[in-house]
């Protein structure tokens, strides 16, 4: 069930807004934690039973941490339960996720003959809720948070239905007294429902339309990409990516507040970044954050000798890039921007700082954009040949993606491409200004105008999304398979 279905946005979601509503808050999170297995049990069935069992065991885990750290001071126990639930959680990701890519490569470097490789199902979901009780654990031995004692607050944390399936990821100490003690504000909740609709128009209407080009380039033999056609289609896929991924994090945040939880935003406009060290703070800002306090500060992070700092960050983005998917495209993308950080570190920042903002900006869009290649393609060979198409090298002549390249699709890519900028808050910040005067400042009809406007703005924009949902237009959600 994903956000942009009938099923969810007319049938489950209003369900489970009016019982939370109605139900007294000690029932709220029993509700609400029956409600998230029910919307993961109905597109995995049986694979319900893989998340229980996750909540449990690292219910077990996190009771032991902190039983060690606080009966008997005992922090090498403490770690090895620690130990053990890392273990733990990583071997099924890599049982569901790797197993066959381990296999493959085994098979292709002819160790062990022919190995017979099952066809194991990816659980939806599973990268973002496996970090999620890795946070957990962490966060309790670090004694940054005591264990959940109630089974099922944590069973509500891990399974928690906005942010199952395609984050953000959301930390344990972030939210650790939400799920306990959280009020419902209506200023907050109407919030949520405009945050949520604005996520729906991007999936809608922007990420979807992106997606006809980009998938309609990508399904082309990157040999007989013309030039043209090869750069509008990785640019369609830049903005597809974008407002898929940020729409579907808008969603989340504005599902939240409808349930009294706030989460951290998880993108802040990365494709007006001047570097890629700044993409990487504006880009899926809870995957960055959670490894750079997880996994980057741990391995020592920017102390110590320059190469120990280069080492760490290559070892975080190939680990970045595997986490997106067991292909060797991942791998290469997350070394690919591993590498310009690097770049960026042993002086091409300084390089940056020192010419135009204009072109600080296109070196950084443009490495991005290379990057989403290896990030599309199926295969590194598709990507070399794509790049060869970039470049002006393949001579095809191949212009069938861009038949529906009609009118209506190129408003919808210029409007997608000025939104990706926050041309919103500079709109907002004028109007602030303009309200300052003292004539507006005091007229209340003004004011009833401008709440009544936004409202009908956000009612057109539902509705146009629930037309294309009923007419089955083409909806691909790109986050399924992390």
């Amino acid at each position: 069930m994903v956000f942009s279905s009938a099923l969810f946005l007319f049938i489950f979601l209003p369900f489970v807004i009016i019982g939370n509503l109605l139900l007294v808050p000690k029932f709220r999170n029993f509700f609400l934690l029956l409600s998230s297995l029910f919307f993961y049990a109905w597109g995995e069935g049986v694979i319900l039973i893989l998340m229980i069992s996750s909540i449990c065991l690292n219910y077990i885990f996190g009771l032991g941490i902190d039983y060690f750290l606080t009966k008997y001071n005992s922090r090498n126990t403490a770690k090895f339960i620690l130990t053990i639930a890392v273990l733990t959680n990583v071997s099924f990701l890599i049982y569901y996720k790797y197993y066959g890519f381990i296999l493959e490569n085994i098979q292709w470097m002819g160790s062990f003959g022919n190995i017979s490789i099952a066809d194991i199902a990816l659980p939806i979901g599973i990268s973002f809720y496996t970090f999620q009780s890795l946070s957990y654990c962490i966060d309790v031995y670090r004694q940054e948070v005591s264990s959940q004692k109630n089974p099922l607050n944590l069973g509500l944390y891990i399974s928690l239905f906005p942010q199952l399936i395609a984050g953000p990821i959301v930390r344990y100490h972030d939210i650790d007294q939400q799920i306990t003690n959280r009020t419902i504000e209506k200023d907050v909740f109407v919030d949520g429902i405009l945050q949520f609709v604005r996520g729906l128009v991007k999936k809608m209407i922007f990420a979807n339309t992106a997606a006809i080009i980009a998938d309609q380039t990508f399904a082309v033999a990157a040999e007989n990409l013309p030039t043209s056609v090869a750069w509008i289609g990785i640019i369609c896929y830049a903005l597809q990516i974008y407002f898929d991924f940020s729409g579907y994090s808008d969603m989340a945040l504005g599902l939240g507040k409808m349930f009294g939880f706030k989460f951290a935003i998880n993108f802040d406009y990365p494709y007006i970044s001047k570097s890629i060290q700044e993409f990487w703070r504006r880009w899926h800002i809870s995957l960055s954050t959670w490894f750079r306090d997880y996994l980057y500060i741990p391995l020592g992070g920017s102390r110590g000798k320059k190469w120990t700092i280069y080492r760490n960050l290559i070892i975080v983005f190939l680990i970045t890039g595997i986490w997106h998917g067991a292909s060797w495209n991942f791998v290469i993308w997350g070394l690919f921007h591993g590498t310009f950080l690097i770049f960026e570190r042993i002086g091409g920042k300084n390089i940056l700082n020192k010419i135009p903002l204009i072109f600080q900006h296109f070196y950084a869009i443009v490495v991005v954009l290379f990057g989403w290649v290896f990030f599309r393609s199926e295969t590194l060979d598709y990507s070399m040949g794509y790049f060869k198409s970039m470049f002006g090298l393949s001579k095809g002549t191949n212009y069938a993606p861009l038949a529906e390249l009609d009118n209506f699709v190129l408003t919808i890519l210029i409007l997608g491409i000025i939104i990706s900028t926050p041309i919103r808050y500079k709109a907002i910040k004028l109007i602030n200004q303009f309200e300052s005067d003292k004539f507006f400042s005091q007229n209340p009809i003004y004011f009833g105008f401008k709440k009544f406007a936004i409202l009908m703005f956000m009612l057109l924009g539902f509705l146009i999304c629930a037309m294309q949902i009923a007419g089955n237009s083409y909806n691909p959600f790109i986050y399924f398979r992390f």
